[in-house]
């Protein structure tokens, strides 16, 4: 309890620091200030450790620290654009004309599936776009964590049967973590897929070492790696609003849950208030904010969860064994055709949804 209790109240402390950092940083952005502002934060930690007493030291240096990770970003460096980027990037693009030459029967399924895949939204109409956003489900359309969770959802199902051996689960844990890195980077690394990846991560590595995986100590590291890397990734409301549905899943979702108990049988009842309780519990938590930010509040979000989120798993899982079986010539016609319409009736139910 006290090892939790330590790296939660790190991870609060690092982000409070580079919260107030990032403040600071708002001021006239003249170098001057910058240097003048790290400079005042180095001498504060040093006078820090100088004045406080080791037990009382630990969490407000990594409040300094993290404020001094904001104004170290804040200064000009090298390009960071690396190789492994471009070649990620030049795979995101191949796989955008892949999914354009498949032969869809309705005009509108490839662009959808380039908009789930890769994030590339271009290709959708105006109506689409209206469609999702009003009906609560602009989250469904939005490359997010959401998307990287169904991919690894379908990956372990499709790995599982290898087996528990030891050398199965190294290689699962290496193809997983693997695939899960790649379509991050192909993906463009957002705020939002890199805190999913970083869950899967420390949730596998977890696994592999035989570790208790413990859903706040998660949430806690993923918070604190992804801002030592990237600490302007605080002023990102996708990064804001991925950790606040995720606090949410874990600290509410478990009360709303139990207050449906479990029985000895399989109760779909029981499922549908599962459903209900995570995208409640989602919504309660992040609502305030995408209120602030949009001035706006999906009336509908509960029905369209309900309904649309498993279309969109069945979508997500369609369209990728359709990619792979195209991909080695083998697609059958009745995968095209499911593909096809599964696209077209989620955007159907978001249609009604938004009309409503």
């Amino acid at each position: 309890m006290a090892e939790r209790a330590g790296i939660e109240a790190l991870a609060v402390h690092f982000t409070a620091g580079v919260a107030a950092g990032t403040l600071l940083l708002r001021l006239p952005a003249d170098p001057s200030v910058l240097s003048t502002g790290l400079l005042l934060v180095l001498a504060s930690l040093v006078i820090l450790v100088l004045k406080t007493e080791r037990g009382g030291l630990l969490f407000p240096a990594f409040a300094l620290l993290g404020a001094i990770c904001a104004f170290a970003e804040a200064f000009p460096g090298v390009d960071s654009t690396t190789f492994l980027e471009r070649w990620t990037s030049a795979w995101a693009d191949r796989l955008r004309a892949f999914i354009d030459g498949i032969p869809f029967p309705s005009e509108g399924t490839a662009p959808l599936l380039k908009a789930l895949l890769t994030g590339d939204r271009s290709g959708l109409s105006p109506d689409t776009v209206r469609a999702f956003r009003e009906s609560g489900g602009a989250h469904l359309l939005a490359l997010s964590g959401l998307h990287i969770g169904i991919l690894y959802l379908l990956l372990s199902r499709l790995l599982w049967p290898l087996g528990n051996s030891p050398h199965a689960r190294r290689f699962r844990y290496a193809l997983i973590v693997l695939a899960a890195g790649l379509f991050t980077l192909m993906t463009g690394a957002s705020p939002s897929i890199v805190r999913a990846f970083l869950f899967i991560f420390l949730g596998e590595t977890a696994r592999i070492a035989c570790r208790p995986r413990d859903p706040l100590r998660v949430l806690s590291t993923a918070l604190l790696i992804q801002l030592v890397i990237t600490p302007s990734a605080i002023t990102s409301t996708g990064f804001q609003l991925s950790y606040l549905a995720m606090a949410g899943i874990f600290l509410l979702f478990p009360v709303l849950e139990g207050w449906y108990p479990k029985g000895p049988r399989i109760d779909p009842i029981r499922k549908i208030w599962e459903a209900a309780a995570l995208s409640i519990s989602c919504q309660v938590f992040t609502g305030p904010l995408a209120w602030f930010r949009f001035h706006s509040f999906p009336t509908y979000f509960l029905l369209t969860n309900l309904v649309a989120l498993p279309f969109t798993t069945l979508l997500m899982g369609s369209a990728v064994a359709t990619l792979a079986l195209r991909g080695i010539h083998c697609c059958p016609g009745f995968l095209l055709l499911a593909t096809d319409w599964l696209c077209r009736t989620l955007v159907w139910i978001l249609e009604v949804i938004s009309s409503m």
